[in-house]
C-alpha cells in the first residue's frame, strides 16, 4: 500500500518516467493525464491510469504496482480493466503494465490470460532488472 502512493506521486509529478520505463520517448507523457480511478463495483481500485488527452490512436495505460506476492493479481487486474471498459466505453485501445520490485513476486498463474501477455496487451517490468540505479531516470 505504501508503494502505491509513492508511485502515484512519482507518476503524477513526473509522468515521463512511466513512458521511459516502458521504452517510449519521455515526450509521450505530454499527451496524457494521470490519475487513480476507482471503479464502482466490488470496490475495485486501479492503481493508476494514463488517459490520453487527445486522439483515439493513443492507448489507455493501466498501471499496477506490486511489491508483494499476489496470486490473484492478473484475474483482478483484467476484471478491473474490463469493468472500466464496460462503464466508460472508451474508443481508445488499452495496455496494462504491472511493475514489480523483483521477479520473485510474480507468482500468479497466467495460463487463463496468456493471450494478454502474448499480444503484449499486458506487460511486466521488474525494477531490480533495469540496471544500475545511478544510470536510471529516477
Amino acid at each position: 500500500m505504501k508503494t502505491d502512493s509513492i508511485f502515484y506521486r512519482l507518476f503524477q509529478d513526473f509522468p515521463s518516467i512511466f513512458f521511459e520505463l516502458i521504452g517510449n520517448p519521455p515526450q509521450t507523457a505530454e499527451g496524457y493525464k494521470f490519475s487513480s480511478i476507482e471503479i464502482k463495483q466490488t470496490a475495485f481500485c486501479i492503481d493508476g491510469v494514463f488517459l490520453p488527452t487527445q486522439g483515439e490512436e493513443n492507448a489507455i495505460y493501466f498501471v499496477e504496482v506490486q511489491f508483494q506476492t499476489d496470486r490473484e493479481i492478473y484475474s483482478r487486474l483484467i476484471s478491473e480493466i474490463c469493468l472500466y471498459l464496460r462503464q466508460n466505453q472508451p474508443k481508445n485501445s488499452w495496455r496494462a503494465v504491472v511493475i514489480y520490485s523483483n521477479r520473485n513476486l510474480d507468482t500468479a498463474d497466467i495460463k487463463n490470460y496468456s493471450e494478454f501477455f502474448a499480444s503484449q496487451r499486458i506487460s511486466r517490468i521488474y525494477l531490480n532488472e533495469l540496471g544500475e540505479a545511478a544510470s536510471l531516470p529516477v
